[in-house]
């Protein structure tokens, strides 16, 4: 099995209005139920926009700079997403397009590193 993010940026998501967002977060709870009964989510939150952002991080003379909020000139923000374990691209793209479908609006699917290279690598994983 292998573990997909599957993502959508804030800036792709035009103007809701509160009934709008009630409603796609009701059609996005049915994929999110479906993905458990399914026993491939990992993980999922859809409620991220730059409000979310507690920090920003950077090197400065290699120690860590922290910024209040997003990184200032970052004009895209994460969404929301799902990390899902799937057997392949054809079940990842599935859950993808449900979501698309959904709340009716882009998705992108990552592929990680297969089960434990994560870890082996020492960049943690779960």
């Amino acid at each position: 099995m292998t573990e997909y993010l599957i993502t959508f940026n804030d800036e792709w998501v035009p103007a809701h209005t509160p009934e709008q967002i009630r409603a796609k977060a009701i059609a996005a709870r049915v994929v999110v139920e479906d993905m458990l009964a399914a026993d491939v989510l990992i993980f999922s939150n859809g409620a991220l926009d730059r409000s979310t952002a507690v920090c920003s991080v950077e090197s400065v003379d290699g120690k860590p700079t922290f910024t209040d909020g997003p990184y200032v000139e970052t004009k895209e923000h994460l969404g929301g997403f799902a990390v899902v374990e799937v057997p392949d691209d054809e079940a990842a793209r599935y859950w993808a397009g449900r979501l698309a479908t959904a709340l009716d609006w882009p998705q992108e699917v990552h592929r990680f590193p297969g089960p434990g290279q994560a870890r082996r690598n020492g960049s943690g994983g779960r």
